[in-house]
């Protein structure tokens, strides 16, 4: 069970701390993230508004994380097409042991 932490937060001109659960060093590598996320925010877009970059930011991580569902859910479709094709090919190839000889090679004439 993650313990209690105390976080300090320190970001756009706001201070506070907060209570949380979790590992320390997760913590500490999300709030980076997010930290230089609004950095580069900040970089792309100019604004200097903490409350428009905050939301903006937000919007940006929100997006990342469809697309990388999106992508998941994709990947997850291409391997069961594969693992499909892979039992429909097995299962051609024991039909084939399975017919007597003649069949086989009427089957392969056509």
């Amino acid at each position: 069970m993650p313990k209690s932490v105390a976080f300090r937060v320190d970001l756009l001109g706001t201070s506070f701390s907060l209570t949380v659960e979790g590992e320390p060093a997760y913590l500490q590598a999300v709030y980076e993230r997010y930290r230089v996320s609004l950095e580069n925010t900040r970089r792309s877009t100019g604004i200097e508004d903490p409350l428009k970059l905050a939301i903006l930011t937000g919007i940006v991580l929100t997006d990342d994380i469809e697309k990388i569902r999106t992508r998941s859910k994709t990947d997850e479709a291409a391997l069961e097409a594969i693992q499909t094709e892979e039992r429909l090919l097995d299962l051609i190839e024991k039909i084939d042991k399975a017919l007597p000889q003649t069949e086989r090679r009427e089957r392969l004439d056509n």
